[in-house]
């Protein structure tokens, strides 16, 4: 097999969709024995509302469609972009509505779904 360079890799990873990614990050990590988990910078000490502060800091968010609106072809299409469900159960989860989409996912690839699923016409809560 021949050696991908770091920017072969990365073309790789941006064509995959986030449950691929994150099924990728739970293979890599079981098949090395390591961790994904972010670097914690060390600060000096802080106060007791700096510790409050941080605990309630939410990182993972739910993108939960409420409704699926007038064009439902089209937020199906949207949901299988996200998901890569296939087409009945993605059709499923849109008639299901309200269910979520996306668990447990970084603030800023909620939002890029729920603005996707609001440009479809979809009804969308971010938890």
């Amino acid at each position: 097999m021949a050696k991908l360079s770091q920017d072969d890799l990365l073309a790789q990873f941006e064509e995959m969709t986030l449950i691929e990614l994150s099924e990728f990050v739970k293979a890599f990590e079981a098949k090395f024995d390591v961790t994904a988990a972010a670097a914690v910078a060390v600060a000096g000490p802080a106060g007791p509302g700096a510790v409050a502060e941080a605990a309630d800091e939410q990182d993972e968010f739910d993108v939960i469609l409420t409704s699926a609106g007038d064009k439902k072809i089209q937020v199906i299409k949207v949901v299988r972009e996200l998901t890569s469900l296939g087409l009945k159960e993605a059709k499923d989860l849109v008639d299901g509505a309200p269910k979520p989409v996306l668990e447990k996912v970084a603030k800023e690839a909620a939002d890029k779904a729920a603005e996707a699923l609001k440009g479809a016409g979809a009804g969308v809560e971010v938890k």
